[in-house]
Protein backbone atom coordinates (compact mmCIF):
# COMPACT_ATOMS: atom_id res chain seq x y z
CA UNK A 1 0.00 0.00 0.00
CA UNK A 2 1.51 3.51 -1.24
CA UNK A 3 -0.54 5.85 0.41
CA UNK A 4 -1.44 6.95 3.93
CA UNK A 5 -3.58 4.94 6.11
CA UNK A 6 -6.42 7.35 7.43
CA UNK A 7 -7.07 7.88 10.75
CA UNK A 8 -10.40 6.78 12.63
CA UNK A 9 -13.28 9.31 10.78
CA UNK A 10 -15.24 8.91 13.79
CA UNK A 11 -11.58 10.44 16.37
CA UNK A 12 -11.67 12.93 13.50
CA UNK A 13 -15.36 14.25 14.29
CA UNK A 14 -14.56 14.51 17.98
CA UNK A 15 -11.35 16.64 17.65
CA UNK A 16 -12.51 18.31 15.02
CA UNK A 17 -9.26 17.79 12.83
CA UNK A 18 -10.30 17.57 9.51
CA UNK A 19 -6.60 17.30 8.28
CA UNK A 20 -7.36 13.74 6.48
CA UNK A 21 -10.87 15.06 4.71
CA UNK A 22 -8.75 18.03 3.23
CA UNK A 23 -5.96 15.52 2.25
CA UNK A 24 -8.49 13.49 0.47
CA UNK A 25 -9.74 16.35 -1.34
CA UNK A 26 -6.48 17.34 -2.53
CA UNK A 27 -5.39 13.89 -3.51
CA UNK A 28 -8.51 13.74 -5.60
CA UNK A 29 -7.66 16.97 -7.24
CA UNK A 30 -4.29 15.11 -7.95
CA UNK A 31 -5.96 12.45 -9.33
CA UNK A 32 -8.16 13.89 -11.64
CA UNK A 33 -4.67 16.19 -12.89
CA UNK A 34 -2.61 13.29 -14.14
CA UNK A 35 -6.16 11.58 -15.79
CA UNK A 36 -6.18 14.97 -17.87
CA UNK A 37 -2.09 15.52 -18.32
CA UNK A 38 -2.49 11.67 -19.66
CA UNK A 39 -5.63 12.08 -21.97
CA UNK A 40 -3.63 15.11 -22.72
CA UNK A 41 -0.89 12.72 -24.63
CA UNK A 42 2.14 13.40 -21.73
CA UNK A 43 4.13 10.43 -21.37
CA UNK A 44 4.71 11.33 -17.66
CA UNK A 45 2.69 13.73 -15.35
CA UNK A 46 3.33 14.73 -11.57
CA UNK A 47 1.22 16.84 -9.13
CA UNK A 48 2.38 18.37 -5.83
CA UNK A 49 -1.18 19.69 -3.67
CA UNK A 50 -0.63 21.88 -0.73
CA UNK A 51 -2.82 23.81 1.81
CA UNK A 52 -1.17 25.84 4.29
CA UNK A 53 -2.73 27.79 7.14
CA UNK A 54 -0.78 29.72 9.81
CA UNK A 55 -1.33 32.63 13.06
CA UNK A 56 1.46 35.33 13.45
CA UNK A 57 1.12 37.92 16.58
CA UNK A 58 4.07 40.57 16.78
CA UNK A 59 4.16 43.27 19.51
CA UNK A 60 6.28 45.60 20.26
CA UNK A 61 6.64 47.84 23.43
CA UNK A 62 3.39 46.34 25.33
CA UNK A 63 1.58 47.17 22.38
CA UNK A 64 0.17 44.83 19.23
CA UNK A 65 1.95 45.34 15.98
CA UNK A 66 0.77 42.82 13.58
CA UNK A 67 -1.70 40.31 13.24
CA UNK A 68 -2.14 38.03 10.60
CA UNK A 69 -3.92 35.05 9.72
CA UNK A 70 -3.81 33.15 6.55
CA UNK A 71 -4.70 30.35 4.25
CA UNK A 72 -2.91 29.48 1.19
CA UNK A 73 -3.06 26.95 -1.09
CA UNK A 74 -1.72 25.81 -4.18
CA UNK A 75 -1.31 23.28 -7.10
CA UNK A 76 1.85 22.92 -9.19
CA UNK A 77 1.40 20.25 -12.41
CA UNK A 78 4.17 19.24 -14.45
CA UNK A 79 3.97 16.94 -17.63
CA UNK A 80 6.64 15.15 -19.74
CA UNK A 81 6.70 14.08 -23.54
CA UNK A 82 10.07 11.97 -24.12
CA UNK A 83 12.63 14.50 -22.88
CA UNK A 84 10.48 17.96 -23.28
CA UNK A 85 8.80 19.41 -19.71
CA UNK A 86 5.94 21.80 -19.16
CA UNK A 87 5.07 23.07 -15.71
CA UNK A 88 1.89 25.01 -14.89
CA UNK A 89 0.58 26.16 -11.35
CA UNK A 90 -2.53 27.38 -10.05
CA UNK A 91 -4.73 28.77 -6.80
CA UNK A 92 -7.79 28.26 -8.15
CA UNK A 93 -9.82 24.72 -7.91
CA UNK A 94 -12.60 25.14 -10.39
CA UNK A 95 -12.80 22.56 -12.35
CA UNK A 96 -12.28 25.11 -15.69
CA UNK A 97 -8.66 26.55 -13.93
CA UNK A 98 -7.53 22.96 -13.61
CA UNK A 99 -8.11 21.79 -16.59
CA UNK A 100 -6.89 25.43 -17.78
CA UNK A 101 -3.19 24.32 -16.04
CA UNK A 102 -2.99 21.07 -17.56
CA UNK A 103 -3.54 22.89 -21.44
CA UNK A 104 -0.65 25.60 -20.00
CA UNK A 105 1.93 23.17 -18.61
CA UNK A 106 1.48 21.08 -21.92
CA UNK A 107 1.86 24.15 -23.75
CA UNK A 108 4.72 24.69 -22.29
CA UNK A 109 6.29 21.62 -22.74
CA UNK A 110 5.66 21.01 -26.55
CA UNK A 111 7.53 24.41 -26.83
CA UNK A 112 10.33 23.22 -25.20
CA UNK A 113 14.02 22.03 -25.80
CA UNK A 114 14.53 17.92 -25.52
CA UNK A 115 16.41 17.12 -22.06
CA UNK A 116 17.18 13.38 -21.65
CA UNK A 117 17.93 14.04 -17.67
CA UNK A 118 13.99 15.14 -17.60
CA UNK A 119 11.41 12.58 -16.20
CA UNK A 120 10.29 10.95 -13.43
CA UNK A 121 12.31 9.27 -10.77
CA UNK A 122 12.37 5.29 -11.86
CA UNK A 123 9.31 3.50 -11.01
CA UNK A 124 11.39 1.29 -8.60
CA UNK A 125 12.39 3.72 -6.19
CA UNK A 126 9.03 4.89 -5.53
CA UNK A 127 8.50 4.97 -1.23
CA UNK A 128 5.99 1.48 -0.31
CA UNK A 129 6.17 2.13 3.65
CA UNK A 130 4.60 5.41 4.30
CA UNK A 131 4.33 6.58 7.84
CA UNK A 132 3.00 9.77 9.87
CA UNK A 133 6.14 11.09 12.32
CA UNK A 134 4.16 12.16 15.14
CA UNK A 135 4.29 15.38 13.63
CA UNK A 136 0.97 17.09 13.22
CA UNK A 137 -0.31 18.98 16.56
CA UNK A 138 -2.46 21.57 15.41
CA UNK A 139 -2.54 24.01 18.22
CA UNK A 140 -6.11 25.57 18.83
CA UNK A 141 -4.46 29.27 19.59
CA UNK A 142 -6.57 31.86 19.24
CA UNK A 143 -5.68 35.82 18.63
CA UNK A 144 -6.20 36.99 22.31
CA UNK A 145 -4.22 34.25 24.00
CA UNK A 146 -1.63 34.49 20.87
CA UNK A 147 -1.23 38.17 21.76
CA UNK A 148 -1.05 37.54 25.88
CA UNK A 149 1.60 34.93 25.32
CA UNK A 150 4.02 37.77 23.03
CA UNK A 151 3.31 40.41 25.81
CA UNK A 152 4.00 38.12 28.31
CA UNK A 153 7.25 37.31 26.84
CA UNK A 154 8.01 40.95 26.00
CA UNK A 155 7.63 41.80 29.38
CA UNK A 156 9.33 39.16 31.20
CA UNK A 157 12.88 40.14 29.40
CA UNK A 158 12.43 43.78 30.11
CA UNK A 159 11.28 43.33 33.78
CA UNK A 160 14.67 41.26 33.63
CA UNK A 161 17.07 44.53 33.85
CA UNK A 162 16.48 48.65 34.16
CA UNK A 163 18.84 48.72 31.25
CA UNK A 164 16.55 47.09 28.91
CA UNK A 165 14.76 50.07 27.85
CA UNK A 166 13.97 49.09 24.33
CA UNK A 167 12.48 46.41 22.76
CA UNK A 168 12.32 45.02 19.10
CA UNK A 169 8.96 42.87 19.95
CA UNK A 170 8.28 39.68 20.49
CA UNK A 171 6.29 37.10 18.16
CA UNK A 172 3.89 34.02 18.51
CA UNK A 173 3.41 32.16 15.18
CA UNK A 174 1.09 29.01 14.55
CA UNK A 175 0.65 27.10 11.37
CA UNK A 176 -0.04 23.67 9.64
CA UNK A 177 0.74 22.47 6.17
CA UNK A 178 -1.04 19.62 4.40
CA UNK A 179 0.55 17.89 0.81
CA UNK A 180 0.26 15.93 -1.46
CA UNK A 181 3.01 14.29 -4.37
CA UNK A 182 1.29 11.87 -6.53
CA UNK A 183 2.71 10.97 -10.27
CA UNK A 184 1.60 8.42 -13.12
CA UNK A 185 3.92 5.76 -11.24
CA UNK A 186 0.51 5.76 -9.44
CA UNK A 187 2.10 7.13 -6.42
CA UNK A 188 0.28 9.16 -3.95
CA UNK A 189 1.96 10.30 -0.70
CA UNK A 190 0.48 12.49 1.59
CA UNK A 191 2.30 14.76 4.10
CA UNK A 192 1.04 16.88 7.16
CA UNK A 193 2.84 19.21 9.81
CA UNK A 194 2.58 21.70 12.67
CA UNK A 195 5.27 24.34 13.03
CA UNK A 196 4.61 26.84 16.64
CA UNK A 197 7.02 29.01 17.19
CA UNK A 198 7.40 32.06 19.86
CA UNK A 199 10.28 34.50 20.09
CA UNK A 200 11.87 37.40 21.48
CA UNK A 201 14.47 40.32 20.83
CA UNK A 202 15.59 42.82 23.17
CA UNK A 203 17.87 45.92 22.80
CA UNK A 204 20.37 47.00 25.52
CA UNK A 205 21.63 50.23 26.73
CA UNK A 206 21.08 53.57 25.34
CA UNK A 207 22.45 55.35 22.51
CA UNK A 208 25.91 53.92 20.37
CA UNK A 209 25.76 51.71 22.91
CA UNK A 210 22.69 49.87 22.66
CA UNK A 211 23.16 46.13 22.01
CA UNK A 212 20.30 43.79 20.72
CA UNK A 213 20.35 40.42 21.32
CA UNK A 214 17.04 37.41 21.34
CA UNK A 215 16.05 34.16 21.77
CA UNK A 216 13.26 31.74 20.06
CA UNK A 217 11.79 28.51 20.86
CA UNK A 218 9.95 25.99 17.88
CA UNK A 219 8.23 23.31 17.73
CA UNK A 220 6.25 20.71 15.85
CA UNK A 221 3.75 20.79 19.18
CA UNK A 222 2.94 23.82 21.63
CA UNK A 223 4.37 21.18 24.35
CA UNK A 224 7.53 21.44 22.73
CA UNK A 225 8.02 25.21 23.36
CA UNK A 226 9.49 26.88 26.06
CA UNK A 227 7.38 28.63 28.47
CA UNK A 228 7.05 32.28 27.39
CA UNK A 229 8.76 33.82 30.37
CA UNK A 230 11.86 32.25 29.94
CA UNK A 231 11.96 33.10 26.52
CA UNK A 232 11.95 36.84 27.20
CA UNK A 233 14.41 36.03 30.23
CA UNK A 234 16.69 34.60 28.26
CA UNK A 235 16.35 37.02 25.29
CA UNK A 236 17.42 39.71 28.39
CA UNK A 237 20.64 37.77 29.11
CA UNK A 238 21.82 37.63 25.91
CA UNK A 239 21.36 41.02 25.03
CA UNK A 240 22.55 41.98 28.02
CA UNK A 241 25.77 39.92 28.08
CA UNK A 242 26.98 42.20 24.99
CA UNK A 243 26.90 45.55 26.06
CA UNK A 244 30.31 47.05 26.44
CA UNK A 245 31.70 45.32 23.70
CA UNK A 246 36.05 45.59 22.43
CA UNK A 247 37.51 45.13 19.68
CA UNK A 248 38.82 41.41 19.27
CA UNK A 249 42.66 41.33 18.40
CA UNK A 250 43.69 40.95 15.23
CA UNK A 251 45.53 37.68 14.26
CA UNK A 252 44.97 33.35 14.19
CA UNK A 253 42.93 32.18 16.77
CA UNK A 254 41.12 29.06 17.36
CA UNK A 255 37.20 30.18 16.51
CA UNK A 256 34.39 28.46 18.45
CA UNK A 257 30.64 28.40 16.81
CA UNK A 258 27.93 28.47 18.94
CA UNK A 259 25.49 25.56 18.06
CA UNK A 260 23.11 28.49 16.64
CA UNK A 261 25.57 29.82 14.09
CA UNK A 262 27.65 26.46 13.62
CA UNK A 263 24.79 24.63 11.34
CA UNK A 264 25.66 27.68 8.94
CA UNK A 265 28.80 25.45 8.02
CA UNK A 266 26.74 22.62 7.57
CA UNK A 267 24.78 24.70 5.02
CA UNK A 268 28.14 25.83 3.29
CA UNK A 269 28.83 21.54 2.94
CA UNK A 270 25.45 21.17 1.83
CA UNK A 271 25.46 23.86 -0.86
CA UNK A 272 28.67 22.45 -2.19
CA UNK A 273 27.64 18.73 -2.21
CA UNK A 274 24.19 19.12 -3.76
CA UNK A 275 23.40 18.08 -7.42
CA UNK A 276 22.90 21.78 -8.96
CA UNK A 277 26.53 23.21 -7.80
CA UNK A 278 27.80 19.87 -9.16
CA UNK A 279 26.55 19.53 -12.47
CA UNK A 280 27.18 23.37 -12.76
CA UNK A 281 30.55 23.09 -11.90
CA UNK A 282 29.94 25.46 -8.89
CA UNK A 283 31.38 23.98 -5.93
CA UNK A 284 34.72 23.79 -4.27
CA UNK A 285 33.98 20.15 -3.64
CA UNK A 286 33.46 18.71 -7.12
CA UNK A 287 34.92 14.69 -7.36
CA UNK A 288 35.32 14.92 -3.72
CA UNK A 289 33.10 12.09 -2.59
CA UNK A 290 34.90 9.26 -1.26
CA UNK A 291 37.56 11.78 0.01
CA UNK A 292 38.68 12.53 3.08
CA UNK A 293 37.53 16.26 4.32
CA UNK A 294 36.97 16.18 8.01
CA UNK A 295 39.05 14.83 10.59
CA UNK A 296 38.47 11.08 11.45
CA UNK A 297 36.13 11.14 14.09
CA UNK A 298 33.80 13.44 12.50
CA UNK A 299 30.57 11.83 10.67
CA UNK A 300 27.42 13.13 9.88
CA UNK A 301 24.98 11.26 9.54
CA UNK A 302 20.93 12.11 7.12
CA UNK A 303 17.89 10.62 9.99
CA UNK A 304 14.19 11.24 7.97
CA UNK A 305 12.43 9.03 10.64
CA UNK A 306 13.27 10.78 13.44
CA UNK A 307 9.55 11.48 15.37
CA UNK A 308 8.75 15.11 15.82
CA UNK A 309 12.02 15.86 13.05
CA UNK A 310 11.27 18.85 11.45
CA UNK A 311 12.19 17.41 7.95
CA UNK A 312 10.86 13.70 8.69
CA UNK A 313 9.65 12.30 5.18
CA UNK A 314 9.03 9.01 4.12
CA UNK A 315 9.61 10.05 0.57
CA UNK A 316 11.01 12.87 -1.11
CA UNK A 317 9.65 15.66 -3.45
CA UNK A 318 10.25 12.65 -6.37
CA UNK A 319 8.03 10.09 -4.15
CA UNK A 320 11.61 8.45 -3.85
CA UNK A 321 11.73 6.24 -0.48
CA UNK A 322 13.94 7.88 2.19
CA UNK A 323 16.33 6.30 3.86
CA UNK A 324 18.88 6.29 6.83
CA UNK A 325 22.33 6.75 5.42
CA UNK A 326 25.80 8.82 6.57
CA UNK A 327 26.91 11.61 4.49
CA UNK A 328 30.09 11.68 6.37
CA UNK A 329 31.71 8.92 7.52
CA UNK A 330 35.20 8.71 9.98
CA UNK A 331 35.76 12.10 7.38
CA UNK A 332 35.06 11.17 4.41
CA UNK A 333 32.20 12.17 1.84
CA UNK A 334 30.34 9.43 1.40
CA UNK A 335 27.60 10.53 -1.22
CA UNK A 336 26.30 13.65 -2.82
CA UNK A 337 22.95 15.34 -2.02
CA UNK A 338 20.86 14.29 -5.34
CA UNK A 339 17.58 14.52 -6.66
CA UNK A 340 16.79 12.55 -10.04
CA UNK A 341 17.54 14.97 -12.45
CA UNK A 342 20.65 16.36 -10.96
CA UNK A 343 21.87 12.37 -10.60
CA UNK A 344 21.23 11.84 -14.48
CA UNK A 345 23.13 14.91 -15.10
CA UNK A 346 26.23 13.34 -13.23
CA UNK A 347 25.77 9.71 -14.36
CA UNK A 348 24.70 8.71 -10.94
CA UNK A 349 21.36 7.39 -8.59
CA UNK A 350 19.21 9.99 -7.04
CA UNK A 351 20.11 9.86 -2.45
CA UNK A 352 16.31 10.59 -2.09
CA UNK A 353 17.24 14.29 -1.41
CA UNK A 354 15.02 15.82 -4.15
CA UNK A 355 13.43 19.35 -1.84
CA UNK A 356 16.19 19.05 0.41
CA UNK A 357 18.10 16.82 3.05
CA UNK A 358 16.11 15.26 6.10
CA UNK A 359 17.62 15.89 9.40
CA UNK A 360 21.38 16.15 9.63
CA UNK A 361 22.68 14.60 12.76
CA UNK A 362 26.67 15.99 13.48
CA UNK A 363 28.02 13.45 15.68
CA UNK A 364 29.91 14.98 18.84
CA UNK A 365 33.34 14.08 20.00
CA UNK A 366 33.32 16.77 23.15
CA UNK A 367 31.55 18.09 25.94
CA UNK A 368 29.21 20.83 26.45
CA UNK A 369 30.22 24.70 25.25
CA UNK A 370 31.72 25.54 28.78
CA UNK A 371 33.90 22.77 28.79
CA UNK A 372 35.16 23.18 25.01
CA UNK A 373 36.08 26.88 26.06
CA UNK A 374 37.74 26.10 29.13
CA UNK A 375 40.60 23.94 26.42
CA UNK A 376 40.36 26.70 23.95
CA UNK A 377 43.14 28.89 26.04
CA UNK A 378 42.39 31.78 23.78
CA UNK A 379 40.19 32.45 21.39
CA UNK A 380 36.55 33.32 19.78
CA UNK A 381 33.39 32.17 20.71
CA UNK A 382 31.40 33.75 17.75
CA UNK A 383 27.23 33.91 18.17
CA UNK A 384 26.22 36.17 15.35
CA UNK A 385 27.61 36.04 11.52
CA UNK A 386 26.90 38.81 9.20
CA UNK A 387 27.35 39.53 5.34
CA UNK A 388 27.31 36.84 2.91
CA UNK A 389 31.43 36.36 2.38
CA UNK A 390 31.38 33.19 1.16
CA UNK A 391 32.28 32.11 -2.33
CA UNK A 392 30.58 29.10 -3.65
CA UNK A 393 33.34 28.05 -6.37
CA UNK A 394 36.65 28.25 -4.42
CA UNK A 395 35.33 27.80 -0.57
CA UNK A 396 37.16 31.09 0.01
CA UNK A 397 35.10 32.30 3.47
CA UNK A 398 35.31 35.60 4.75
CA UNK A 399 32.19 36.80 7.13
CA UNK A 400 31.91 39.78 10.11
CA UNK A 401 30.77 38.23 13.41
CA UNK A 402 29.92 39.05 16.66
CA UNK A 403 30.78 37.06 19.90
CA UNK A 404 33.14 37.01 22.85
CA UNK A 405 36.35 37.11 23.41
CA UNK A 406 38.10 33.88 25.35
CA UNK A 407 40.97 33.91 27.71
CA UNK A 408 42.62 31.06 30.04
CA UNK A 409 39.79 28.98 28.94
CA UNK A 410 37.03 31.24 29.98
CA UNK A 411 35.03 34.20 28.42
CA UNK A 412 36.21 37.21 29.03
CA UNK A 413 33.99 39.95 27.81
CA UNK A 414 31.95 40.74 24.08
CA UNK A 415 33.66 41.74 20.94
CA UNK A 416 31.96 43.33 17.93
CA UNK A 417 32.76 44.15 14.56
CA UNK A 418 35.32 41.83 13.77
CA UNK A 419 35.62 39.13 10.59
CA UNK A 420 36.82 35.83 10.35
CA UNK A 421 38.36 34.01 7.54
CA UNK A 422 39.76 31.37 6.26
CA UNK A 423 38.66 28.31 3.22
CA UNK A 424 36.06 26.56 4.12
CA UNK A 425 37.91 22.87 3.07
CA UNK A 426 41.03 24.06 5.40
CA UNK A 427 38.24 24.99 7.93
CA UNK A 428 36.21 21.65 7.85
CA UNK A 429 39.59 19.76 7.93
CA UNK A 430 40.80 21.84 11.04
CA UNK A 431 37.41 20.92 13.15
CA UNK A 432 38.70 20.36 16.99
CA UNK A 433 35.43 19.41 19.08
CA UNK A 434 31.69 18.96 18.22
CA UNK A 435 29.94 19.88 21.42
CA UNK A 436 27.02 18.04 22.81
CA UNK A 437 25.35 20.86 23.15
CA UNK A 438 23.25 20.29 20.22
CA UNK A 439 20.39 23.59 19.29
CA UNK A 440 17.35 21.19 18.76
CA UNK A 441 15.54 24.32 16.65
CA UNK A 442 16.76 22.89 13.26
CA UNK A 443 16.49 19.80 10.80
CA UNK A 444 20.51 20.56 11.00
CA UNK A 445 21.19 19.28 14.43
CA UNK A 446 24.98 20.37 16.11
CA UNK A 447 26.36 21.71 18.76
CA UNK A 448 28.85 24.16 18.99
CA UNK A 449 32.12 23.54 16.74
CA UNK A 450 35.63 24.76 17.19
CA UNK A 451 37.52 25.46 14.44
CA UNK A 452 41.32 25.13 15.51
CA UNK A 453 42.38 28.25 13.52
CA UNK A 454 41.02 31.12 11.60
CA UNK A 455 41.84 34.62 10.24
CA UNK A 456 40.28 37.27 13.56
CA UNK A 457 40.81 40.82 11.61
CA UNK A 458 39.94 43.22 14.09
CA UNK A 459 41.15 46.55 15.33
CA UNK A 460 42.34 45.53 18.50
Amino acid sequence: MNELTRENPVHEAATGDDSQARLDHLADIAARLLERARAAGADQAEVSCSEETGLNVGVRMGEVETLESNRDRGIALTVYFGGRRGSASTADLREESLAATVEQAVAIARHTEHDPAAGLAEPELMATDLREFDAWHPWALEPEQAIELALACEQAGRDADPRLENSDGASVGSGGSLSVYANSHGFVGRERDTRHSLGCALIAGRGAEMQRDGWYTIGVAAEDLEAAAQVGRRAAERALSRLQPRKAATGEYPVLFSAEVARSLLGHLIGAVSGGALYRQASFLLDSAGTKLFPDWFSIHELPFLPRGFRSASFDAEGVATRESPLVEAGVLQRYILGSYSARRLGLQTTANSGGVHNLQVASNAGDQASIIAGMGRGVLVTELMGQGVNAITGDYSRGAAGFWIEDGRISHPVDGFTIAGNLKQMFAGIEAVGSDVDPRSHLRTGSILVGRMTVAGDG
